[in-house]
């Protein structure tokens, strides 16, 4: 909403207060001013002109010599605008004036011709080329005739004014109109308000002689006023009519219509004016539109109307869209005598629907949308009826042709003082409650203690008790809400056992080298159960944004390399990526997918990669089940971890495991098929995914510190010769059971394959260390429990190499 505070001035008095004090005061108050536009924007020496005499510039065809007198003189000017002629009283810019944008005009030579000054066009007043009105589009701005040679046209063109913006909430309809501002501001400075006075001559013809009316949709339109002026002169506008439309960002037209936008902006209240002639019936019929039904509007648009839309018609065919905009067959056009001013009341929801539904939004519209003041519309349609009186030679008809089923019983509202000094925080007299109110000019009656209201009709936005909790706090004051702190026993926050175990995983991956990726639960149906641990019906969406994004995915991983594939497209050839996330799996009984958190990572290219001391290391399997078993050692868990080799589907055959924890599958590691790597154009690269919630839901024991040994221990390696299927978990397995409680670690340290090593076998070689906390072993009791190691690896089918 754009304010004029000249016009406002007219309401309410804000003389002698700097308009930036009134935004302040204002946007304190609860509606924020947005920004302050000056439109004078720093000109200077910009009068009043008259063209005594034109005549074409002899050297060029489209620019003209003008004489023209600014009061102290007559000065040439060349003019290049294709309306100016002898005659005309213009906007002039004299040597030494300033325009928008700093532009500073001097003296000139046009074509071998003295140029002393410019005569202007409203665009270059910094005026918008969309208000200025169609006749002045393309060439200067034509002043009234009465206007003096000489005198300051910004003042004559409105532009000494200061106009404010209002970001409104949707609830404060009422101050999208002047009026509703003044009421606002008025209140703010405790100051009553000027409403404009209202009378005009009736002629003795009655409007009902020349009008019917029939509403056929009183839920969607409960009010209608029609008022018919005769004999009426289309023209142009006087000027301060213009001044104030454009300064409020409303594009003049001609008298008739003005009027209707003036009233707009000042009561908050469409109106539509019709030609009487071209309505041809003498009807009106309010009624909702049959299907398919068409009607071209004011802005040439054919538009197709389905059965719930609201139209005005003739009672033959649609000659506007109610609340929206009118029909081109019944416009208002140069040869119009008689009008038919329309004011009604539009259901907000019907008007919101029919807005959006042909896709046309108006300044009419918004204003309906959120309700328009139901004792404002009679009352705009007679400001209206006194304006065509006034300004366009009108003989208003007696009396207005009305149908009226509207409730226009202002809503009461009582609450207690205490209730409202509770919820502020507050202590504001009784007394201070009634002055407020009364300064909102918001009918108040203290009775028992208690504050009865009767919300006025204007206001559409106080309902309840906390609608006038929120007037009186802020007209008292926001800022002097005391600042307190609360009584009641407090909680100190902290996670979930959960979130505190998560966050361990996420600070050991990020700790490990690796960053953390956030990447769209919802993938294509092909990826959808891809490398996912475990599989169930898919959930796909009604409505999806794309094929790419239709499906909830059941696996982190496809997304983690599209990530890696996206990184390595642009040169960064080394990536480490970790996801915690839901992944989507079946149906639940309420009919969702059952969602469950999984936590995976992917690296490709090289894990170590120090230039300065010439050291490099490329990704590899042990690199990824490293990062797993640290995590796992994180959370304490890392005692009943274990692998298996495993293949699956997407995966190298020979390089990916089973995750299990106590023999039970918790995920998966391993290269990524070679054939998908390809196709992502990725090197060698490792992905894992595991049930982060299995995890985090398993219990451990309280982390426990033990003291540095004070006894040594003693270390013996061993190499065995296995049958190359064989894992080395395996027999790391047989160790640890056959060593008993004096075997403390059991280590692989070599991997051989080859010479010497028959065909099909292959040498592991572990270290294995001996001891006890409360002694020093004895080498026959470290020999004792290594022939038991040894025996029992004899019988897992392991040999010891020579």
């Amino acid at each position: 909403m754009l304010v004029s505070t000249k016009w406002l001035n007219e309401y309410v008095n804000i003389e002698g207060i700097a308009v930036e004090e009134l935004a302040e005061k204002i946007t304190r108050s609860g509606i924020e001013v947005d920004s302050i536009m000056d439109r004078s924007h720093g000109m200077t020496n910009v009068v009043v002109g008259y063209v005594k005499e034109c005549v074409k510039h002899p050297e060029a065809d489209k620019l003209k010599i003008c004489q023209v007198d600014v009061g102290e003189e007559t000065t040439q000017i060349i003019c290049g605008a294709p309306n100016v002629a002898e005659g005309q009283k213009v906007i002039v810019a004299r040597p030494g004036a300033v325009l928008p944008g700093g532009l500073k005009i001097k003296k000139a030579k046009l074509r071998g011709e003295e140029s002393n000054g410019m005569i202007c066009s409203l665009q270059e007043l910094a005026i918008e080329g969309k208000l200025v009105p169609k006749a002045y589009a393309e060439g200067i701005y034509v002043l009234p005739s009465d206007a003096v040679p000489g005198e300051d046209a910004l003042p004559l063109l409105g532009l000494d004014d200061q106009v404010l913006e209002f970001d409104l909430t949707p609830n404060r309809s009422d101050s999208l109109s002047m009026l509703g501002v003044a009421y606002e501001v008025g209140a703010i400075l405790s100051q009553g308000i000027q409403l404009p006075e209202v009378s005009y001559k009736e002629s003795a013809e009655k409007a009902s002689d020349y009008l019917k009316l029939r509403v056929d949709a009183a839920k969607e339109n409960p009010m209608y006023v029609a008022k018919v002026v005769k004999n009426v002169k289309i023209a142009e506008s006087p000027l301060w009519l213009q001044n104030r439309l454009m300064a409020t960002g409303v594009r003049p037209h001609n008298n008739v219509v003005d009027i209707t936008n003036l009233v707009l902006m000042e009561y908050g209240q469409p109106l539509h004016a019709f030609d009487y002639d071209r309505l041809g019936t003498g009807e009106i019929v309010v009624r909702l539109a049959e299907e398919d039904e068409k009607i071209t509007t004011l802005d040439d648009a054919e538009r197709t109307l389905n059965s719930h839309n609201l139209v005005i018609t003739n009672g033959k065919e649609p000659v506007a869209l109610a609340g929206v905009m009118g029909g081109a067959n019944s416009e208002v056009h140069d040869g119009t005598t008689t009008v038919v001013i329309e004011s009604a009341y539009f259901a907000p929801a019907s008007v919101r629907h029919t807005s959006k539904e042909v896709g046309l939004r108006s300044d009419a519209s918004a204003r309906f949308e959120k309700g328009v003041d139901p004792n404002r519309v009679a009352a705009a349609a007679e400001r209206a009826a006194q304006l065509m009186a006034e300004l366009a030679g009108g003989e208003v008809l007696a009396g207005s042709v009305v149908f009226d089923k509207l409730d226009k019983t202002a809503a009461q509202i009582t609450v207690s003082p205490d209730y409202i000094n509770n919820r502020l925080g507050m202590k504001i007299s009784l007394e201070e409650m009634l002055s407020i109110l009364e300064r909102l000019q918001i009918p108040t009656d203290a009775i028992n203690g208690q504050l009865v209201i009767d919300a006025p009709t204007r206001r559409q936005d106080l309902k309840i008790e906390e609608d006038i909790i929120e007037e009186i706090a802020r007209m008292y004051g926001y800022d002097e809400i005391p600042k307190t702190l609360p009584v009641s026993e407090s909680t100190p926050g902290g996670l979930t056992p959960y979130q505190a175990k998560r966050r361990i995983v996420r600070r050991f991956l990020e700790g490990a080298g690796l960053y953390q990726a956030l990447t769209y639960s919802l993938t294509s149906k092909e990826q959808a159960q891809a490398y996912a641990l475990e599989t169930a019906p898919v959930t796909e969406l009604l409505m999806p944004m794309s094929e790419e994004r239709s499906t909830l995915r059941q696996s982190l991983i496809p997304h983690l390399l599209e990530a890696a594939t996206y990184n390595v497209a642009r040169r960064n050839d080394s990536v480490a990526l970790y996801e915690t996330g839901s992944v989507f799996l079946g149906e639940e009984e309420d009919g969702l997918p059952q969602e469950v958190e999984h936590v995976a990572a992917v690296v490709t290219g090289k894990w170590v990669d120090h230039a300065w001391q010439g050291e490099t290391k490329p990704v590899d399997f042990f690199v990824m089940k490293g990062i797993v078993e640290g995590m796992m050692d994180s959370l304490g868990l890392v005692e009943g971890l274990s692998f298996e080799q495993v293949a699956l589907v997407g995966m190298h055959p020979g390089r990916t495991a089973n995750i299990l924890f106590n023999g039970e599958r918790i995920g998966m590691l391993g290269q990524v098929h070679p054939t998908e790597q390809k196709k992502r154009d990725l090197k060698e690269t490792y992905v894992m995914e595991m049930n982060l919630a299995q995890i985090l839901s398993i219990e451990t024991d309280d982390l426990v510190y033990v003291p540095v040994p004070r006894f040594p221990s003693i270390s013996r390696d061993i190499a065995l010769v296995v049958a190359s299927e064989t894992t080395a978990g395996t027999l790391e397995a047989v160790i640890r059971k056959a060593g008993g409680k004096l075997l403390k670690d059991v280590k692989l340290f070599d991997l051989y394959e080859g010479k010497n090593v028959e065909e099909g076998m292959k040498s592991l070689a572990f270290s294995l260390t001996y001891a006890d906390p409360e002694r020093t072993l004895t080498d026959e009791e470290v020999v004792k429990a290594h022939e038991k190691v040894l025996n029992a690896l004899t019988e897992a089918g392991a040999s010891l190499r020579g």
